[in-house]
């Protein structure tokens, strides 16, 4: 009888999440954008209803709007510099899954995707969204509205880019090699990985971090070379945690990222983060070798 109902369960404990993954696919459109803050609701009152979220999670979000309202442009200067500090802080609590009140269901217990690697694990967050979302509905300096074309445009040379250089090096390191495959859960990896975290990832290193210098050093003529290469030295360096060879592969990787943003906005950055994971899920050791 509880074999027959789990798969019941899981659905009903995945609806946070689903209703988070849709909301972000309807972010991009004006007209939806209605239908994708109604679907954030839903996803906070169904995270609270199954225990997902608690009562300390509304001091993350109370966190959000008070730096929302802080940065807007009709604030004083020290005010706006207080909200993006504010905002800084709880992005890191987030992203680093520390903000109080969040319980994020496993969706994919520890496993060996490939004999050879270490072991795998996912957890379908409702806290590290949380920044793409704020970064994308509250602070205009992120590049949003931009045709399809140029997403496109942008990402697709820019993923072919960043695949051989990445994928090559890492094998170089001795980090993968060729493992192609496809679990059976491999549709709610590519799912989570492209509408959330993508979204969270870019959305501050890229839309916020890139953005914002290099509109500070929009005079200089290295400016936006400048922008691109702080932004993705943070982003190696907060992959630390898995040594030194994965920090500098995600440092390359964010470097091809930039440009893909530079020139088509975040939705291209995204589109050449998740095309780079993508190769490397199916067709190499994922994450790395053991």
């Amino acid at each position: 009888m509880l074999s027959a109902l789990s798969p019941a369960l899981a659905a009903v404990d995945h609806l946070p999440w689903a209703a988070l993954a849709l909301a972000s696919l309807l972010l991009w459109w004006p007209r939806a954008r209605i239908a994708s803050l109604a679907l954030l609701a839903i996803a906070g009152v169904a995270g609270f209803a199954l225990g997902q979220l608690d009562i300390r999670a509304l001091i993350a979000l109370a966190l959000l709007a008070l730096a929302g309202w802080m940065v807007g442009a009709a604030r004083a200067k020290a005010t706006r510099i207080g909200g993006h500090v504010l905002f800084v802080v709880v992005a890191l609590a987030l992203g680093f899954h520390v903000a109080p009140g969040f319980h994020n269901p496993l969706a994919i217990a520890p496993t060996r995707i490939t004999a050879d690697a270490i072991e795998f694990s996912m957890y379908l967050n409702l806290d590290k969204p949380l920044v793409g979302f704020w970064l994308v509905l509250v602070w205009a300096g992120v590049q949003r509205e931009r045709p399809l074309a140029d997403w496109l445009k942008a990402a697709l040379p820019a993923c072919l880019a960043v695949t051989l250089v990445c994928l090559g090096l890492a094998c170089a390191l001795g980090q993968i090699a060729w493992a192609p495959k496809w679990p059976s859960w491999g549709l709610l990896w590519a799912l989570n990985n492209l509408l959330l975290v993508t979204l969270a990832e870019e959305a501050l290193f890229r839309g916020y971090l890139q953005e914002g210098l290099s509109r500070h050093w929009r005079e200089r003529r290295w400016g936006d070379a400048a922008a691109i290469a702080v932004a993705a030295l943070a982003f190696g360096l907060i992959h630390l945690a898995g040594g030194w060879a994965w920090a500098l592969l995600a440092g390359v990787a964010g470097a091809g990222y930039g440009l893909a943003y530079r020139r088509g906005g975040l939705q291209a950055a995204m589109l050449t983060h998740f095309g780079l994971n993508l190769v490397h899920f199916t067709t190499f050791t994922y994450p790395v070798l053991a």
